[in-house]
């Protein structure tokens, strides 16, 4: 991470709301965990903030396939509890709820039924390794990640486009591609890759393809870079999934500022909320969620 004229702006935050006990499943034990955090107490894993046009905040809990609603006011409620992994959640603009599922691939719930709907299963008759997150263009693509367990020892990892003209695999050599997200003009795509510590801009070509891939940023850490998110300006937030941070970094690739989390080390996934788009919302995946206030400047 490097900056030029001078150190990035550090942000503080506060808790906007954390999971009830009553929701929290202490004393069970999930295939996911032991895959993913081996020794390690996971009564939840949340993830995949996005908000619906009432101001409710949706979640995933991935080793433990619920999704949840949380009110303006903080309080939670459960939509779904069902037999899968929801890693990523995006709601488009006419309100419909899709998910990226790591065991099922992309699927879509139906809220009022609280039903889980198949959408995207496999490629070629060919499973999926293990989708992680989606973003979704504002002509109604959308864009998600295999990620399984892919990484340095495995480069593997893939994007994919979905589309009417159905689904194209954008590259099949990420290291563990995981939270994505289009520039403001939605002529470059940017994905993090975990553990290349680092996310890559995928610039788009004219028939849509993607060439000249390279690092946009570089981070450090036993994990890395997680969800992404981008304002209207360009500036990129990186969720860092052990540093405890939100970094943002300008259109030129610059640390800028660090937003701090108030609740723990694991904030997994970011989403930009507000009337006049001016918070910050982070998943910390293991505690609670918290929030900071972003200038427009």
């Amino acid at each position: 991470m490097m900056y030029l004229d001078g150190p990035p702006r550090l942000i503080g935050t506060k808790v906007f709301s954390a999971m009830p006990d009553a929701f929290r499943r202490k004393a069970a034990r999930t295939d996911w965990a032991d895959a993913n955090r081996p020794g390690q107490p996971t009564d939840c894993f949340i993830e995949g903030p996005s908000f619906d046009e009432q101001g409710n905040l949706y979640i995933v809990d991935i080793p433990f396939g619920r999704i949840f609603r949380i009110a303006p006011d903080g309080n939670w409620s459960l939509v779904t509890e069902y037999d899968g992994w929801p890693n990523g959640l995006k709601i488009n603009s006419e309100g419909r709820v899709f998910v990226a599922d790591y065991m099922h691939g992309i699927m879509e719930l139906d809220v009022k039924a609280g039903r889980m709907q198949p959408l995207v299963t496999a490629r070629n008759s060919e499973s999926f390794k293990g989708c992680n997150d989606l973003h979704i263009a504002t002509n109604g693509d959308i864009y998600f990640t295999d990620q399984g367990q892919t990484g340095l020892h495995d480069p593997t990892g893939r994007v994919y486009r979905f589309s009417h003209a159905g689904l194209e695999c954008l590259i099949d050599t990420g290291i563990s591609p995981n939270g994505l997200v289009l520039d403001p003009t939605e002529t470059v795509l940017f994905v993090a890759m975990t553990r290349d510590n680092a996310v890559w801009r995928l610039p788009f070509m004219k028939d849509g393809n993607v060439s000249k891939v390279g690092r946009f940023c570089s981070t450090f850490g036993a994990s890395g870079p997680d969800g992404l998110t981008m304002d209207k300006a360009g500036r990129l937030f990186v969720a860092h999934a052990s540093l405890g941070h939100v970094f943002v970094f300008a259109p030129n690739g610059e640390l800028i500022a660090r937003v701090k989390s108030c609740a723990g080390p694991a904030c997994t996934n970011v989403a930009i909320a507000g009337a006049n788009r001016d918070q910050l919302y982070i998943t910390e995946s293991v505690t609670a969620l918290s929030w900071s206030p972003i200038s427009a400047s």
